[in-house]
């Protein structure tokens, strides 16, 4: 017999389960006497392993509670929602329905009705079952998750929302599977903000994780490039040329106030503190292009690097002590690392005579980067803690790509290729370089693909 605790958020955001819960969606956490598994007791999977093999898991019918035509839809789009998010994570592999041999929306989707044999026969790790029950134009998801070979609970959660609310519902589940999978919060509730066309212009855009639902956010008929966002999601800054030169625009996306970097000269690449509303950026307005510290009004408080040549795209580290940036003081365009508590600075990148564009993977263990090498434009990825230039090529014979950015997790990479027509889109790779595909098409061309971190967004 299950119990059920409810949680009901009607306030402008509550935290719940690692996860930020929009409006007045109702959440029960389903308790059974049976203790559920912690993630110490289920083998974690390991999303940064090079030899990572995909986890089988199967996804069931939903149940139709009252079995009217709108509750059996909304199952259906429910299904469809969560196995398209699973797959998209790069390391769950959905098997095919086909395979089955039992049907719990028939038998039955909890603990005690489950023939677990008939799961782990096909070969599933992990199973989840589903209902649905719609009233009063609510919705009420009853989700589980379990680890077939031990027949046990891994996750269970009760959802209860509007309709148009089911995406949002099932994303905060999967944030719950990913994060008794791997010990985090997954991907789920993050945001890409990204750089396309607009007749001929090129304007800022924002999508869900998976490329869903891109708008566009900037208007400036203008250049608009690197998009970067603040840790708590709440602020963007850019780069436009909307007044002629190069300027770094700073807006809070929710109250659309902010502020204008134009000091002399170029002001280029910010990218934002973790965990502070402070920002990097190149600005040139002592002559050569240096990297400063600003304030989100874009006042200047510190100024980062001092030597002769060119010094640009500055990454903050994920824990905000150092930064990452690409210098030609060498003679040319290599990445370099500021410890900016002691003030030291050294060479990281050696193969190749051009490489810049770093991103931090988010344990700080690891920069992707752009390198070219005989005229063809890559990504590669260095270990900080190999030996010092070894990197990783992840891309190869596949055209021209670029601006590697990681998801919050670690478990991706999302960058900007070519290799489909010679027109520049949006793809995704998992974070060893296994997957690459298109993440999704807009009119135009598509490009500077920035990762959030999972937290709370207006829709």
């Amino acid at each position: 017999m299950d119990q059920t605790r409810n949680y009901s958020v009607c306030g402008r955001y509550r935290q719940f389960g690692g996860a930020i819960l929009p409006g007045c969606l109702t959440i029960m956490l389903i308790l059974f006497f049976v203790f559920p598994l912690s993630a110490k007791e289920f083998d974690s999977i390991n999303i940064s392993d090079p030899f990572l093999n995909k986890t089988p898991i199967a996804i069931t019918q939903f149940r139709s509670f009252n079995g009217h035509g709108a509750e059996v839809d909304g199952g259906e789009k429910a299904k469809k929602i969560l196995k398209d998010a699973l797959a998209f994570t790069g390391y769950l592999k959905v098997l095919n329905s086909t395979a089955f041999l039992s049907n719990p929306a028939e038998t039955g989707i909890q603990l005690g009705q489950i023939n677990f044999r008939d799961w782990t026969g096909i070969g599933a790790d992990l199973l989840i079952t589903g209902g649905i029950e719609e009233k009063e134009n609510q919705v009420t998801l009853k989700l589980r998750l379990f680890d077939t070979f031990n027949s046990k609970l891994l996750v269970g959660k009760i959802y209860t929302g509007a309709s148009s609310q089911i995406r949002r519902m099932i994303h905060l589940f999967c944030s719950e599977i990913s994060h008794v999978l791997t010990g985090n919060w997954g991907i789920f509730n993050s945001k890409i903000s990204f750089v396309s066309t607009v007749n001929g212009n090129k304007e800022i855009f924002i999508c869900e994780f998976d490329g869903y639902n891109p708008k566009q956010i900037t208007h400036h008929k203008s250049i608009s490039l690197s998009p970067s966002f603040s840790s708590d999601g709440q602020w963007l800054a850019y780069v436009s040329y909307a007044k002629g030169k190069p300027d770094i625009y700073i807006q809070n996306l929710k109250e659309k106030r902010g502020a204008i970097v134009n000091y002399k000269g170029s002001n280029l690449s910010p990218d934002w503190m973790p965990g502070q509303l402070k920002l990097a950026a190149a600005l040139s307005f002592s002559g050569n292009q240096e990297i400063y510290l600003l304030t989100k009004k874009g006042e200047v408080t510190k100024r980062i690097t001092k030597s002769w040549g060119v010094n640009v795209s500055p990454k903050f580290s994920p824990d905000g002590r150092k930064i990452a940036f690409t210098s030609n003081r060498g003679g040319s365009p290599q990445v370099y690392i500021k410890d900016l508590e002691a003030g030291d600075v050294k060479r990281v990148t050696f193969k190749g005579r051009y490489n810049t564009s770093p991103a931090w993977s988010p344990d700080g263990k690891k920069i992707a980067y752009v390198g070219i090498e005989k005229n063809k434009i890559d990504i590669f990825v260095l270990n900080l803690d190999s030996a010092p230039g070894m990197p990783v090529q992840l891309t190869m014979n596949q055209g021209d790509n670029e601006d590697p950015s990681w998801s919050p997790d670690g478990s991706l990479i999302a960058f900007t290729s070519n290799r489909k027509g010679g027109v520049s889109r949006l793809f995704v790779m998992s974070a060893t370089g296994a997957d690459q595909r298109l993440l999704l098409t807009l009119k135009g061309k598509q490009s500077q693909p920035s990762w959030s971190r999972p937290t709370s967004f207006e829709n």
